[in-house]
């Protein structure tokens, strides 16, 4: 690849992941970061991968490209950061935030690939007009969650903040979504008599169960205002306690290099006695093809 075209294609894979970010939807950015010759890739390729396991731009041959999906496929569900080192067998040993992912590609290159997941703001729900709810409206948009006040949006947290105006229905509606948080901002006293409402509605006990009242952080009395901040602060305690955010890649070893693959559309494969088998490229797969005995006996 000639130099102008790489910088041609390093533009075209941020114009992507702009867009993608504009459409709210989960991508890695995957950067090489080191290259030691003889490797195709340069410092400064980039590419896209995207949550069906779909790679666009460049971050070098057939032998490195399959690493990079799978690493970033798991970085989308763990959603973490990390340096990915792709390099001949035996010549590199594991280091504390480094993934190694060994390669007997003809190369016998090593290339470093930084794996940096890009993952959508929470969408939080809040429902009423309180100063609380327009407080924690300003708030959670300050630090990039995306607000609405529609339970009907999808929101993955929703906070009813009414203040007894029409609390148990705002409840019910949310209850009915989806949402890995609900809050009520409410005394005990208050929040008490909106669940046996909701009792009364049908809801059992196991559902009631998914209602955090009173919302937030207990900090003691507090202000309108100072109810928000406590509230956004037990929201983002939620959110970084949820675990992982995806399921992990479903995965296979190529039985003619040894690499593990994740397996998807994209992924070469072929069948033999019953069994599918993937491949990091269409070469291995090539191989294998022509003389499956050989690859599975030293399997």
């Amino acid at each position: 690849m000639s130099e102008a075209a790489r910088r041609l294609d390093r533009g075209a894979v941020l114009v992507e992941a702009g867009r993608l970010a504009a459409e709210g939807r989960p991508f890695v950015l995957a950067t090489v970061a080191s290259v030691r010759r003889p490797a195709s890739a340069r410092i400064g390729d980039r590419g896209i991968v995207t949550a069906d396991g779909k790679l666009v731009g460049w971050v070098g041959g057939a032998c490195s490209e399959p690493a990079v999906v799978r690493e970033a496929l798991r970085a989308l569900a763990e959603g973490t950061t990390r340096l990915l080192r792709i390099c001949p067998p035996g010549s590199s040993v594991g280091e504390e935030g480094v993934v190694v992912a060994e390669s007997s590609c003809a190369s016998e290159g090593t290339v470093e690939v930084l794996i940096e997941p890009q993952l959508p703001q929470p969408l939080l729900a809040v429902v009423g007009d309180s100063p609380a709810a327009l407080t924690l409206r300003e708030l959670a948009a300050a630090i990039g969650w995306s607000v609405t006040a529609d339970l009907a949006a999808g929101a993955e947290a929703v906070v009813v903040a009414t203040m007894g105006r029409g609390d148990a229905e705002a409840l019910d509606s949310a209850l009915a979504t989806p949402a890995g948080y609900i809050g009520l901002v409410a005394s005990a006293k208050r929040a008490g008599v909106e669940l046996a409402a909701l009792r009364e509605r049908g809801r059992d006990e196991e559902t009631l169960a998914r209602v955090r009242s009173p919302a937030g952080l207990d900090l003691g009395p507090l202000t309108q205002p100072e109810i928000a901040v406590a509230v956004l602060a037990e929201l983002v305690a939620w959110r970084h306690d949820r675990g992982p955010l995806g399921e992990l890649p479903v995965e296979a070893v190529d039985p003619v290099c040894g690499m593990t693959v994740a397996v998807g559309s994209e992924t070469p494969s072929a069948e033999h006695d019953g069994t599918t088998y993937w491949f990091c490229c269409p070469g291995c797969r090539g191989r294998f093809t022509r003389d499956p005995a050989k690859y599975l006996a030293s399997a």
